[in-house]
């Protein structure tokens, strides 16, 4: 029914759905507002695109390379515009360069770790943008290997690979903060 556009299909898809997409994106982009935004466009671009949607993966598969793909568009976009920024500012324009974002902290940490967790998400926000996309599937959403490799559209041992390089990019980052070790 889904993919013949009914309205009620993909309304109960959206209910069920809403709050993955949402903390797939928001591990991603440590933005309320934004993962907000990007989670909006991931349920247009699912309702314009569920018809060549050919069941080869399951469709949260699917979903999660659509949330994916959307939250790393979003990321590069946010890049550019911090590069535009600075440009101009070096040619004299006003405008200042973007800032750092604040201090981010998941909403599915417990409070008296929210300080270990926000230092955690610091240093996630500055991996490589694979390395970040493998440890918010694997960590935060809780996927397997095989499913963030076939989110990722890889290899068990690619994901495995990205995910130790990310916990040495992290332990070389955290280090300072986390005397006693991670």
């Amino acid at each position: 029914m889904l993919k013949e556009g009914d309205g009620r299909a993909f309304r109960q898809l959206v209910e069920d759905r809403q709050t993955m997409v949402y903390n797939t994106v928001l591990g991603m982009l440590q933005q309320p507002e934004d993962a907000e935004d990007v989670t909006q466009e991931v349920f247009l671009k699912v309702y314009e695109s569920i018809r060549q949607f050919r069941g080869e993966s399951a469709l949260s598969t699917w979903l999660y390379r659509i949330t994916v793909t959307s939250a790393l568009e979003f990321l590069r976009k946010r890049r550019r515009k911090k590069r535009f920024a600075f440009v101009m500012s070096l040619f004299g324009d006003a405008n200042e360069p973007l800032t750092d974002p604040p201090d981010f902290v998941h909403p599915g940490v417990k409070l008296d770790q929210r300080e270990n967790a926000r230092l955690l998400f610091q240093a996630v926000a500055q991996l490589p943008d694979n390395q970040k996309t493998a440890y918010t599937l694997h960590k935060v959403e809780g996927l397997s290997y095989q499913e963030a490799a076939d989110v990722m559209g890889t290899t068990v041992s690619a994901i495995e690979s990205l995910l130790h390089r990310a916990r040495l990019n992290l332990r070389k980052t955290l280090e300072n903060s986390f005397p006693d070790g991670l």
